[in-house]
């Protein structure tokens, strides 16, 4: 019997994809992890609601049409299921063929944004405008190539039978290979986006199976990383207010503390059962900043109440316990590394998000997954749920 990190090409779905050779009897759709796609695709039809509600009558933003957000965050979530499809298609395997090519298109988009090409958006220098009021966040895709990048090297001589577990050589080029793009999008700066990546780094070596001495080594790092960019001034000034306002609350009311003062009035006003969809008087008044994207989870707490918001928690939940089954079904490390990565970023952003709007953590400008407007996000989440259905389906067919 092949122990849990054993790789046996014939107990596979083809390597070149997941569709094409599986039989009737066991075909992709049977396959699919349906409860992780359809949570994810409710949260995307939740959040089309609450960017509808949050946006309809912002003119200012959406230039006189109360369905321009609505249409683009459905537009998103569209090419968002056809890159899914995709995913699944050409077979997470398949693309472990690709990993340096993608990871190389990735740190070359992150540092266009420090070239002419870069814009600022709210606030962050982390976006390049395409045109025709399209842009593009690298680092969300930068979440995906570590991931990725990380796996195909700390698996491949476990997966061969040669180690146990990765030896340190391994786990040090892993970890030069993560601190790269890393390094660059400190320099936006997007503090947001590069916690997300540490907690991405931090799961996928707990996964790997690498000694603990690394995660350790790796948490001491991230705090003395963290004393030095305060310390050097890396942060801008909007960045350290925000960990100022989050430190004292009552620090500037009208000022710094203004956003997640309104987004806490906004969620205590919804109580059980809401205000009713388009009937919050805070979403309504446009009182809370940022609403469609990073604050989006104040809507529902609004005009759904405490029984909506705990809806999106729920959903959000199954789709992380569904990922946490796939990574244990697999019997290849590389397929439980890349499912550990999802899992973290998942979690730690999902957790990020919806503490900042209840105060419990610091403002750190970073989207609820499937629910926040953002084309580059929405893209990226549901490209991970392809590499997730892709484990499953390519899964052992005993399983």
């Amino acid at each position: 019997m092949p122990g849990p990190n054993t790789f046996s090409v014939s107990r596979y779905a083809p390597d070149r994809g997941a569709l094409g050779k599986l039989t009737a009897r066991d075909s992709v759709l049977r396959r699919l992890d349906w409860p992780i796609l359809l949570s994810a695709l409710a949260l995307s039809f939740i959040g089309s609601l609450l960017v509808w509600s949050a946006t309809r009558n912002r003119t200012t933003l959406n230039n006189g049409d109360p369905y321009y957000f609505l249409f683009r965050h459905a537009m998103n979530t569209g090419i968002g299921l056809v890159l899914m499809i995709g995913t699944v298609w050409l077979g997470h395997r398949t693309l472990r063929g690709a990993v340096p090519i993608l990871y190389g298109l990735s740190l070359v988009l992150v540092l266009a944004v420090l070239t002419p090409l870069g814009a600022t958006i709210n606030g962050a220098h982390a976006w390049i405008v395409i045109g025709g009021g399209f842009s593009l966040q690298p680092s969300e895709f930068c979440k995906i190539t570590i991931i990725l990048i990380m796996a195909m090297l700390l698996s491949a001589r476990v997966d061969a039978g040669d180690l146990d577990h990765p030896d340190h050589r391994t786990v040090i080029k892993a970890l030069c290979l993560a601190a790269a793009p890393m390094g660059i999008v400190m320099l936006m700066p997007d503090l947001g986006s590069v916690m997300v990546m540490l907690v991405i780094v931090l799961g996928v070596l707990l996964a790997s199976g690498a000694s603990n001495r690394w995660v350790l080594g790796l948490l001491g790092s991230g705090a003395l990383g963290a004393v030095l960019i305060w310390q050097l001034g890396i942060l801008d000034e909007y960045q350290i207010n925000r960990f100022a306002a989050f430190a004292n609350p009552a620090l500037d009311p009208a000022g710094v503390g203004y956003n997640t003062n309104q987004a806490r009035i906004a969620i205590g006003s919804g109580k059980l059962l809401g205000e009713g969809l388009f009937q919050g008087s805070q979403t309504t008044g446009q009182f809370v900043p940022e609403q469609q994207t990073d604050f989006v989870f104040t809507v529902a707490g609004e005009e759904l109440g405490f029984v909506g918001a705990g809806l999106i928690l729920v959903l959000l939940g199954v789709v992380l316990w569904r990922a946490c089954m796939i990574a244990r079904e697999t019997t290849e490390l590389y397929g439980t590394i890349v499912a550990a990565g999802i899992i973290a970023w998942f979690a730690f952003q999902a957790f990020e998000n919806i503490g900042m709007t209840l105060g419990i953590m610091p403002v750190a400008g970073l989207p609820l997954p499937f629910v926040s407007y953002g084309g580059s996000s929405m893209f990226a989440v549901w490209v991970a749920i392809g590499l997730l259905q892709s484990i499953r389906v390519q899964r052992p067919m005993s399983a």
